[in-house]
């Protein structure tokens, strides 16, 4: 396996009443379909922990050195997909599954106060919007688990990583509708990575 052929994609364990969370099952579903014969897609399945995510992050970088991570996070209450442009390091208070919240209240010590991907994800969503396709850009990622998972993997990759929010109702929680968008999300950005023409954020 050449490892700047992998795409790593995460998704998270159980959170409150998902008992199998759909960000995990969206990463099994493209780990089935694939993401064309270039790329070995490696995933895995993050706790919904700060101290783990942590953990789990720093050592896909340092091990595995991706190409491009792509980090799979739960919207309660969102139909859509939300494809998040930034992270930030700070603000984090809501505790995790293990009651737990950074004493510092950030993802770390001494890192910039905000991190953007090299993706333009505003170019990928404007790519999906003329075909009505459900997707949404954002800068605000929400300051939890995924916006701590994201932040991390911006630092330890060199902004190489992509924070999507899956859907938790609505049409798109089916499988057969996410996994073949999320697919032509990822190409999108991977295209991207390898033609960075025009990629800062605007």
């Amino acid at each position: 396996m050449n490892g700047s052929e992998v795409v790593v994609v995460t998704g998270f364990g159980p959170f409150r009443q998902f008992l199998v969370n759909p960000s995990w099952k969206a990463a099994q579903g493209l780990k089935l379909v694939g993401l064309g014969q270039r790329t070995d897609i490696y995933i895995k399945e993050v706790p919904v922990s700060y101290v783990k995510t942590q953990q789990i992050i720093a050592e896909i970088w340092q091990t595995l050195k991706p190409k491009f991570a792509v980090h799979l996070g739960l919207a309660r209450g969102s139909s859509v997909i939300i494809l998040e442009q930034t992270a930030k390091n700070g603000g984090y208070r809501d505790k995790d599954v293990c009651g737990f919240c950074p004493e510092s209240h950030c993802c770390v010590e001494g890192g910039p106060e905000k991190l953007d991907s090299v993706i333009n994800m505003r170019a990928v969503f404007k790519e999906f919007k003329p075909g009505g396709m459900d997707v949404i850009y954002s800068r605000d990622a929400g300051r939890y688990l995924c916006d701590f998972a994201y932040y991390c993997s911006l630092y330890h990759g060199q902004r190489r990583a992509a924070l999507i929010h899956v859907p938790s109702s609505g049409s798109l929680t089916s499988a057969d509708r996410l996994v073949p968008l999320l697919q032509s999300l990822i190409q999108s950005m991977l295209d991207q990575l390898e033609d960075p023409s025009g990629r800062q954020p605007q």
